[in-house]
């Protein structure tokens, strides 16, 4: 394959220094250095110099990274291997070297709507045509209608008990995170992005639930010169100037937040969360967290490495567990579905529409 200028200076660039070992929490969890982003960038730079061939081993390791940005963070440099690995990913679609396990998941977005190729939830399904109609969106996103819909409709009853105008879609569009995170910039990954675009423009605001879809909205919509109509905001902070003006109770609960990778360092979002728990109740922080959070599971990647996955959000856990947390509040449904699989005695897990709806 063939990098651009850009992914090319950055690989050229990379000193395979180490720096960012230590902070990838695929590396951490399997304990292999192939899944680091320092080893990552070593073999891409060969498949750049064409020292190597672009092969199915090397291409299964561009699919091995979260491109959750912790290296991406830590490289005092500048050097940005989240970049150089979505333009592998990139690469792969456009030589016609998918593994078949993410040309499944591709062609399920294409034939049915969503990366999971999953039927949506009657009970959800149900509750949405129960909403009235209004110009502010709630939109769910794949991980939350197809994964944790019980989570949506958690999500829902919040915003209904907290007097919200709201509407949301049951036929809600693709967001196209999902063949961002597989395939990057395809035109096929920009005309789900335009499909949607066209479905969200008659909304004057679009609350979202999943920071995934916030980050597409917000930054890869633009990159792509597709305009988005409406104003695009996080149902973290969304809550946060609801719960500003409402009276809630504040509870002896000790609260510690799950910062969302996504929030936190693609969207620079830290402090709304803190905001609201500390309204109800009390923070207790971990060591890693906002701009240093860590993963704590991607259902994407769950779908080809659960193992991997699961590890990963054990190993989050233990993060908790040393601090000792309480409660841990997270803000990302794939986060809270993985962690609720692999959650420990002594420790509860709730959403942050959960630890809101405990001091109404």
């Amino acid at each position: 394959m063939k990098f651009s200028r850009k992914s090319t200076e950055h690989l050229d660039a990379c000193r395979f220094c180490w720096m960012c070992r230590h902070i990838c929490p695929i590396g951490n969890a399997t304990g292999q250095e192939r899944n680091t982003a320092r080893a990552r960038a070593l073999g891409l730079s060969l498949v750049a110099r064409e020292a190597v061939d672009y092969s199915e081993d090397i291409i299964n390791n561009v699919y091995e990274c979260a491109l959750c940005g912790a290296c991406v963070k830590e490289c005092v440099t500048g050097w940005d291997p989240v970049a150089f690995t979505k333009e592998a990913r990139l690469g792969a679609a456009l030589d016609g070297k998918l593994p078949a396990y993410v040309l499944k998941m591709v062609n399920a977005v294409l034939e049915t709507g969503n990366v999971y190729g999953a039927k949506p939830d009657g009970k959800l399904a149900t509750k949405i045509r129960g909403l009235d109609k209004s110009d502010t969106l709630f939109f769910l996103g794949a991980d939350a209608r197809y994964k944790t819909p019980e989570n949506a409709a958690g999500a829902i009853d919040l915003l209904q008990k907290l007097g919200v105008s709201f509407t949301a879609r049951e036929n809600e569009p693709d967001s196209g995170y999902g063949m961002d995170f597989l395939v990057s910039a395809t035109s096929e990954t920009k005309s789900v992005a335009e499909t949607c675009a066209a479905a969200l423009n008659g909304y004057k605001k679009v609350i979202c639930y999943d920071p995934a879809d916030a980050k597409i909205f917000r930054r890869e919509y633009k990159k792509w010169g597709i305009k988005l109509a409406p104003e695009i905001l996080t149902f973290t902070e969304y809550l946060a100037i609801i719960i500003d003006e409402k009276k809630v109770k504040k509870s002896d609960l000790v609260f510690t937040p799950q910062d969302s990778a996504i929030l936190a360092r693609d969207l620079e979002e830290t402090e709304p969360i803190r905001k609201i728990l500390g309204k109800i109740g009390r923070v207790s922080e971990m060591l890693l967290n906002r701009r240093d959070t860590m993963l704590a599971g991607n259902l994407i990647m769950n779908e080809y490495m659960p193992a991997v996955m699961e590890r990963v959000a054990a190993d989050r856990w233990i993060n908790a567990k040393n601090v000792g947390a309480k409660i841990l509040v997270t803000e990302s449904p794939a986060e809270y579905a993985l962690l609720a699989k692999t959650k420990p005695a002594g420790i509860d897990l709730v959403t942050l529409e959960e630890a809101i709806a405990k001091c109404l």
